[in-house]
């Protein structure tokens, strides 16, 4: 099962984000900020953060960041609802995908999706 880290401050999106990806299939832990994100990956296995960019604490992109120097292989996905934001989060990390908010949750899954694709096909072979 490809397990997902959220990293969003807010609590409704973050709960809502949760409910939408368990529904399809991924396994997701959930936290409040970045900062409580570094410890489950250094102890758990993840196929994905999907980080908001701004938070407090540690932003998306550091978190992104020292994620990715800890799990070369992490796949990293933005959501964010400021247009300036997004722009740096492409420049520092430019093999990440960005959603900006608003977003239905639809299309976030849509995007998860794409993201795992093969391997998703390759698991029901």
């Amino acid at each position: 099962m490809i397990r997902i880290l959220l990293a969003e401050d807010d609590s409704v999106m973050r709960e809502y984000l949760t409910r939408a990806l368990e529904r399809s299939g991924y396994a997701v832990a959930a936290v409040d900020r970045g900062t409580a994100a570094l410890p489950l990956l250094e102890t758990e296995h993840f196929d994905l953060l999907l980080t908001d960019i701004v938070m407090p604490e540690m932003d998306g992109i550091e978190l992104a960041q020292k994620a990715g120097d800890m799990l070369p292989d992490l796949r990293v996905m933005f959501i964010t609802g400021f247009a300036a934001v997004t722009l740096k989060a492409g420049k520092t990390m430019p093999q990440a995908r960005v959603l900006s908010k608003p977003f239905h949750l639809r299309d976030l899954v849509l995007e998860v999706d794409r993201m795992f694709e093969h391997e998703r096909v390759s698991d029901n072979i």
